[in-house]
């Protein structure tokens, strides 16, 4: 399954009560890397917007009576965090699978002299959503999806952006199972916690779904930064076209189906004080792969955890994504990690540089632009 190629911000009035903004790539720098100090109630307050923002028609309200604040506290907090760049958005997160995507990790080995020109060339495309340096040979890592409609596909993709990007050589490392994506940074608790296994469900295994003409609509106007409004759902509403009650029934509908995963803050990790990651992969015998991913999966510092194909030169079956607030914490998970699962063959490999991190905008015009421009040439 090796590919080789040859030759070996803040958001205004005007844009929280419109249209969904555009996913805008930030690249890591000093002043924006640095962390913010933050006190309990903001850590309090990060851990509920991560994982209890409830599809209601007033849900800082609702937060508020969790954390015994009042709505308009919980509001005004919001909006000065994602001010101050800790929150990166507010958004409903959809799944890449259902919505019928093609999606894959890629290490790609490119100019160690000059990544960046690489860099700008895979996020160029509308579906790369992640696109980090890493401490490897194969220096540039990064996830992209298509769409049902791409006429490439995911792998026609893949062969312009290799060519396009001058990578010698590309790993493609597509999810052959799935045992934990959930990126939700525990806040107030510190490194005993992330390095301890906890009770999880295990994520669904989900296909493509059918969609109707509302889902596409819902999609639509939904994804992007949800406005820090008393009613938040309702703008979306209303450019759809329905009653605020009906579009929360129907996102209801949508978890069930398995195309919504959540509504959550997304943060920007190094300002939130977690300044470290690390993508730890491990060797782990084929028949212990099954018995060690939810192992692994379920300890507290790992935010997604997949079982990829191996390759010669890689033996590595099982990817852990661990994030720490430092790299020691980091290490002291995967360590615990090791400790309790006795697989001793494992790396980690640390980002330098995060050149694109964005949550997927689906069914926009992005992609056949993208697409048209190559195809036409």
């Amino acid at each position: 399954m090796e590919s080789v190629v040859t030759d070996e911000q803040p958001v205004s009035e005007t844009a929280q009560a419109g249209a969904p903004r555009s996913a805008t790539p930030k690249l890591r720098s000093r002043k924006d890397g640095a962390a913010v100090p933050l006190d309990e109630r903001d850590k309090r307050l990060l851990n509920q917007l991560q994982s209890h923002f409830p599809l209601e028609s007033r849900p800082f309200a609702r937060i508020g009576l969790a954390l015994e604040m009042p709505e308009r506290d919980v509001m005004k907090r919001t909006q000065e965090l994602l001010d101050a760049r800790i929150i990166r958005e507010l958004t409903p997160i959809f799944d890449t699978r259902s919505l019928g995507y093609s999606s894959m990790l890629v290490a790609a080995k490119v100019d160690a002299e000059n990544p960046q020109r690489a860099a700008a060339v895979i996020n160029a495309h509308p579906g790369v959503s992640h696109n980090y340096l890493r401490d490897h040979e194969f220096n540039l890592w990064f996830t992209v999806a298509t769409s049902p409609q791409s006429k490439l596909g995911l792998e026609g993709t893949l062969e312009v952006l290799a060519r396009e990007a001058g990578a010698t050589s590309v790993r493609q490392l597509p999810t052959l199972k799935l045992y934990k994506i959930n990126m939700n940074l525990e806040m107030e608790k510190g490194t005993e916690t992330l390095a301890a296994p906890a009770p999880m469900t295990p994520p669904p295994e989900l296909d493509a779904v059918e969609l109707s003409e509302l889902d596409y609509s819902v999609i639509r106007n939904l994804q992007g930064q949800l406005p820090v409004i008393t009613e938040p759902y309702r703008p979306a509403a209303e450019r759809i076209g329905i009653e605020v009650e009906e579009l929360l029934a129907h996102l209801e509908q949508m978890k069930e189906r398995g195309i919504l995963r959540r509504v959550a803050a997304i943060l920007f990790h190094r300002r939130a004080g977690f300044s470290a990651n690390g993508m730890g992969v491990w060797n782990v015998p084929a028949d212990r792969i099954a018995e060690l991913g939810p192992l692994m999966a379920s300890f507290r510092g790992i935010s997604h955890c997949y079982e990829r194909p191996t390759y010669e030169d890689w033996p590595y079956s099982l990817f852990t994504m661990a994030h720490g607030r430092s790299k020691e914490e980091c290490d002291a998970v995967l360590d615990e990690i090791a400790a309790t699962t006795g697989i001793e063959d494992r790396r980690t490999l640390y980002s330098s540089t995060e050149f694109k991190k964005i949550r997927l905008l689906y069914f926009t015009d992005a992609e056949a632009e993208w697409e048209a421009s190559r195809l036409n040439d």
